[in-house]
């Protein structure tokens, strides 16, 4: 007797599939339990029940595997609309993987062992349903906002300080921090045409014994003739900016006390140097204004030598904690300056670890003033040097004034033994002045450590994470507003403030901008403070670990960029089973929207450390009143860690590596950012934008998600799915606005009025810095930028000057 089976010959295909889907499937429902534990999304328990059992059929050769597949793929799509509806870059993760494992299904070979009833219509009709979804999917874009400003001109000028127009002689252009040329001979018409006119390489390159984050974030100056390059080691070059030939070099020959070795140094940066030039004073007498009356003083007792050694220096800040004062045309230090040629800047200070303290920023300059501030290093200990602001005399190196936000009232100079608050609150990032209103404005940082506050002082409360305006002449405080409230997610005010004439309903206003990395642009009249654009006091969340407190409100700007909260369903990944890990990972963390309070079960911090603006500030066209924007959204982690447990967590290895020790307080801090364990972020993209801002209405004109994955994936495939960008924009009476801070390595050119991109130069390393832009010699309009890549993002590293230019006429 003959014993037949309806099942072929042959299946071992078909069983392999079945094992990979049975094996996939438990692996989705393992996670699937997990996540609906902590009350998250039921489909995938749901759906690896399915996929495991289309496995468990299709080895027992049963083409009821196929359906059950069909059926699990429909589901899966429905499930996905439902969440993020056409997202395209939100369906990748959630049906990619499922629509090639059910096109691999569908070949002969693995269907052919199967039953007659083969349930290939019913496949063919899931796969066309996802293939629809995903082809709607390519005609939506989601929150991307198109507008056209409609205007050249608002009638408006720039109030800024006269500088040449081919010039660029300060870190923001001017000591506004506008970021704005007044060129044009590039324009949004001719700017597709730019291409390499030369290349100048520093030979400062990260070695062995560097910190992770050594980064070239420096935006050269052009004045006197000469680009003025500052490498990470505190070099300078001066560079002919026709030819990119190197003229003259300064090595300051940095001293450390471990060897030369700088590897437990936090960073190894600097960002720029600052000019000053004695003719541009010519004639003038007064730097400053009375607080009380309005009427001129001067700034001290010191005037401008009749015939300086140094009529144009440089004054260099360095990493091993020296101000520098050099000569602009030769190179040489300035001997006249400080103890020959420069101030020492661990005077007063107390002790600290090298590394721990100096000044990453340029400083600011006035008629007969330099003023500096310092970095310290984030959550060491609560024993950290003072956030002390210092000013120096132009010329003699004489301390002026000093402002510690410690002890704010005492703005004489300090006695020769006297010590600074030791862990007042600092300013690491750029100044803006208006010496017409006599003020400097500071954007502040915070007391240390970054995450627990229990110790803070009222002082320290007053003071930290906004903006602080010194009376120029005195170091006395004419205003402050502060942008966050016992900051507990290291919200310092990362940028330098913009300063730029606003026209409003109410008539031209003198503004101070401030971009925050929490998202809000706060607009406040600069010679009082007071806001321009509303600030609204906003319940928060609250539930501060013990020990400590939170403000019930914060201020939230009117223009505000902040990300919409997260939710599950904005976890993100590669695949399915990192995107499930991302979700569990979201519901274990503590988070309910922004200004969640760290804990130790550990928090969401969105925005993250980086902010949605950080050091790189913004631009404004003041002719066109329009802001240029580069916002970005990437959450991080905190968790804080009890003292008695700090000994058992990994090392620090940087300040989003190891455990934060914060010695002297009660918690050690973990900070990292929220990735999958594929590295990839875990909230969805884009990460990354452009925008615009009319400055006369406070309302976005545009917002584009901006960059490409081309230098951060396996492959290196141009995707547009909006990256972050660290770094600056610029903006030019030509109309285009220019970025070069993006994760890809591409200089790009926008139209400022519509945020369209208008060109993209290739890069030979990451550009996290400020581009700027100025006039030859020759004539040209020259954009240029220093590509040097940044430890901490992972971008390629190098020592290039890049600069760009529109074909020469023949």
């Amino acid at each position: 007797m003959t014993v037949t089976s309806n099942a072929r010959p042959g299946g071992l295909p078909a069983r392999l599939l079945g094992i990979l889907f049975m094996l996939l499937g438990l692996g989705l429902l393992g996670l699937g339990i997990k996540l609906a534990t902590l009350g998250g999304s039921l489909y995938y328990l749901g759906g690896g029940v399915l996929l495991a059992l289309s496995g468990y059929l299709l080895c027992i050769r049963r083409a009821s595997g196929v359906w059950v597949y069909a059926f699990f793929l429909v589901v899966s799509t429905a499930w996905a609309v439902l969440e993020v509806q056409f997202d395209w870059w939100q369906l990748v993760p959630r049906l990619a993987l499922w629509f090639v494992l059910g096109l691999v299904l569908l070949i002969p070979v693995f269907r052919r062992p199967l039953d007659s009833r083969s349930g290939g219509l019913p496949l063919v009709g899931s796969l066309v349903i996802a293939a629809v979804v995903a082809l709607v999917a390519q005609f939506v874009n989601y929150n991307r906002l198109d507008g056209d400003l409609g205007r050249d001109t608002a009638g408006t000028e720039s109030a800024a300080p006269t500088a040449a127009d081919g010039d660029w002689p300060s870190y923001g252009r001017t000591a506004f921090g506008d970021r704005y040329s007044p060129l044009k001979q590039i324009d949004v018409n001719n700017v597709k045409n730019l291409e390499p006119v030369w290349t100048f390489r520093t030979g400062d390159i990260p070695g062995p014994n560097d910190p992770q984050e050594t980064t070239a974030e420096n935006t050269p100056l052009k004045v006197n003739g000469m680009l003025y390059v500052c490498t990470p080691h505190s070099q300078v070059i001066a560079v002919d900016p026709d030819s990119g030939k190197e003229i003259w070099r300064f090595d300051p020959k940095l001293s450390t006390q471990h060897a030369d070795s700088f590897k437990g140094w936090a960073h190894m940066t600097c960002r720029g140097v600052a000019y000053h030039d004695d003719a541009t004073y010519a004639g003038t007498t007064t730097a400053g204004q009375s607080p009380a009356t309005g009427s001129a003083v001067p700034v001290d007792e010191q005037s401008t030598p009749a015939a300086s050694s140094c009529p144009r220096r440089l004054f260099l800040p360095t990493a091993d904690t020296r101000l520098i004062a050099i000569n602009a045309d030769t190179g040489k230090v300035c001997s006249d300056f400080g103890d020959n040629g420069q101030v020492d800047l661990t005077a007063n200070m107390g002790s600290f670890t090298p590394g721990g303290y100096y000044s990453t920023s340029p400083p600011a300059v006035t008629r007969n003033l330099v003023i500096i501030g310092g970095h310290v290093t984030d959550n060491v200990s609560t024993d950290e040097p003072s956030g002390v602001i210092r000013a120096y005399d132009v010329h003699t190196g004489k301390l002026v004034w000093n402002w510690d936000s410690g002890n704010p009232d005492a703005t004489a100079p300090i006695a020769a033994d006297g010590i600074y608050t030791r862990n007042s609150p600092n300013m690491w990032s750029m100044m803006a002045v208006d010496e017409k209103v006599g003020m400097v404005y500071l954007p502040m940082g915070n007391q240390m450590p970054d995450q627990w506050g229990g110790n803070r002082t009222p002082a320290s409360e007053k003071y930290s994470a906004g903006v602080v305006a010194l009376d120029i002449a005195t170091g006395k405080v004419r205003w402050n507003y502060q942008f966050t409230h016992h900051d507990l997610w290291d919200m310092d005010v990362g940028g330098q403030p913009t300063l730029v004439d606003i026209k409003t309903a109410g008539g031209v206003k003198p503004a101070l901008m401030a971009s925050t990395k929490q998202g809000s642009i706060y607009v406040l009249d600069r010679t009082n403070g007071q806001p321009i654009y509303p600030i609204t006091e906003t319940p928060v969340p609250q539930g501060a670990v013990e020990g400590d407190r939170t403000s019930p409100t914060q201020p939230v700007s009117s223009i505000n960029l902040a990300a919409p909260t997260l939710k599950e369903s904005d976890m993100w990944g590669g695949t399915p089973f990192d995107q499930a890990l991302c979700r569990i990972a979201f519901r274990e963390h503590r988070y309910e929207g922004i200004y969640t309070p760290p804990s130790t079960q550990g928090s969401i911090v969105y925005p993250g450390n980086f902010g949605v603006f950080d050091w790189g500030g913004i631009s404004v066209d003041p002719v066109r009143q329009i802001a240029f924007l580069n916002p970005s959204y990437m959450a991080f982690t905190s968790k804080l860690v009890p003292r008695e447990e700090i000994a058992n967590q990994p090392a620090r290895k940087s300040e989003t590596e190891g455990i934060q020790p914060n010695k002297g307080a009660p918690y050690g801090v973990i900070l990292s950012a929220f990735l999958s364990p594929l590295g990839l972020p875990c909230q969805a993209p884009a990460w990354g934008y452009v925008a615009g801002l009319d400055l006369t209405t406070g309302k976005l004109v545009y917002k584009h998600k901006n960059g490409t994955v081309r230098d951060n994936s396996p492959v290196p495939l141009p995707l547009p799915m909006g990256v972050p960008s660290l770094g600056g924009t610029v903006t030019t009476a030509g109309g285009v606005a220019f970025l070069s801070g993006t994760l890809d390595q591409y200089l790009r050119a926008y139209d400022v009025k519509n945020g369209k991109e208008l060109w993209k130069g290739r890069l030979p390393a990451g550009g996290q810095t400020t581009p700027m832009t100025y006039t030859g010699k020759d004539g040209r309009q020259y954009v240029l930028v220093y590509a040097g890549g940044h430890g901490s993002l992972g971008t390629k590293q190098g020592d290039y000057v890049m600069a760009f230019a529109l074909p020469e006429k023949k």
